[in-house]
């Protein structure tokens, strides 16, 4: 284990090791997010390769994406319970079993059981709770910039991977692309052995920003308790207004990004004479604007109300959408639509977080959050099968590109409703 010894050789030079958690966390993130864009390079390939109907492989990344937001909250209760590097660990595995065996499928029916299923399940370990669960362990002051960083990570695995994917699968095949994204996994798995761990008090030292040395609370070691108390946390904190406004406006998050742009977006392009390693460059393109954005959002939410952040990330978001459903997809017309949508992709996570922190206290953010990120792959699952609908029913995407527009202008109004945290007025948390 190097993490105690590098732990005390950071500390001598005034380093905490909570970022090397997070650079950890970062690339892990990293490679799954590789995992997860892969989907997007496929769709293409199988249906030419099985003659398999886009409706049907769109349904596998629809089932990928309920099971990668059903498991949020319940990876957050399984990561108190057995540990981060634990549960982490085992995902992997998942995760690099599922994509290894998918190289021999054969039938569609094997492309829902282990791209729907068993790399739903592992990515669903793996999602923005294990970036809200380190931020909020591992960081008492700048959570919002180390929540930030790591929700970028998503931007960054589409950067990285998405355009050498898509020219290993134009040029060898969708096989050979999936064996890189196999690599990056397996790099993942050496990296949390070796220095991740699960609480600041692991290697002695307190939270960032803190200066005692605190146990973390002590936990009921029945399984089954951990298995029922997502299903508490979820019951106590649907009594509040708050909750279901995050949910609502996150499934409009989902709906609005990975389940139709990441999933879809090269077929998009395709239809209008974009080469797939030309579409997955645009997508990169967004993703270089979302790191930035991403990361910027993550500061703006430690200093201003993160109500108005959300509500101009809808409203651009929603605006580029609609923008981009009346373009003729040229150069320029997709560099403006990159700009404006790429720098809030995933930018609604960090004051999301925030607000989820803030209304139920640090204890309980992870787990709510995980239940607001459900309300975001369901979105995300809707937007992947019903893109696929109208492709395949009316040959083209754009009606599924304007509802998630006018849906992106909803959510922002809505985030208004929320109560100012910390206001005389605000409704009180459920106990």
């Amino acid at each position: 284990m190097l993490s105690t010894p590098a732990a005390r050789w950071m500390a001598t030079r005034n380093l905490h090791y909570g970022w090397v958690v997070v650079a950890t966390t970062f690339l892990t993130m990293l490679a799954t997010a590789g995992a997860m864009g892969s989907a997007g390079v496929m769709i293409q390939p199988l249906h030419q390769e099985f003659g398999w109907d886009i409706a049907d492989i769109s349904s596998a990344m629809a089932v990928r994406l309920v099971l990668f937001g059903l498991l949020a909250p319940f990876a957050a209760a399984f990561m108190n319970h057995f540990g981060i590097r634990q549960v982490v660990t085992a995902a992997l595995v998942m995760i690099l079993g599922g994509i290894v065996v998918s190289l021999f499928m054969t039938e569609v029916w094997q492309l829902v059981a282990l791209w729907g299923v068993v790399i739903g399940v592992g990515t669903g370990m793996t999602a923005m709770v294990l970036g809200a669960t380190v931020a909020s362990r591992w960081f008492s002051q700048r959570r919002g910039l180390v929540m930030g960083m790591l929700s970028a990570s998503n931007a960054t695995g589409q950067l990285v991977f998405l355009p050498l994917l898509a020219q290993l699968s134009e040029s060898y095949g969708w096989r050979t692309a999936l064996v890189l994204t196999a690599a990056a996994i397996a790099a993942a798995m050496l990296l949390v052995f070796f220095l991740m761990r699960d609480h600041p008090v692991d290697v002695g030292l307190p939270a960032y920003g803190e200066t005692t040395v605190s146990k973390p609370p002590k936990q009921d070691h029945k399984l089954l308790t951990t298995l029922v108390s997502p299903i508490t946390t979820l019951r106590s904190a649907s009594a509040s207004g708050t909750f279901w406004v995050l949910f609502g406006t996150f499934f409009v998050c989902g709906l609005s990004t990975n389940g139709l742009i990441q999933t879809h977006w090269i077929s998009i392009c395709g239809d209008f004479g974009l080469a797939p390693v030309a579409a997955a460059g645009t997508l990169a393109v967004l993703g270089i604007f979302d790191f930035f954005g991403t990361i910027m959002s993550g500061w703006l939410s430690d200093r201003y109300d993160n109500r108005i952040l959300l509500f101009w990330y809808y409203g651009l978001r929603g605006l580029s959408l609609i923008y981009l459903s009346f373009s003729g997809f040229s150069f320029y017309e997709l560099s403006a639509f990159a700009v404006f949508y790429g720098l809030d992709w995933i930018a609604t996570v960090p004051p999301t977080v925030k607000l989820a922190a803030d209304k139920f206290g640090r204890e309980k953010a992870g787990m709510v959050f995980g239940w607001v990120f459900t309300g975001h792959q369901l979105g995300a699952a809707t937007a992947a099968y019903g893109a696929g609908y109208f492709k395949s029913g009316f040959d083209t995407y754009m009606p599924a590109l304007q509802i998630a527009g006018v849906m992106c202008m909803i959510a922002a109004v809505s985030v208004l409703l929320l109560r100012k945290p910390g206001s005389a007025t605000a409704v009180p948390q459920p106990a």
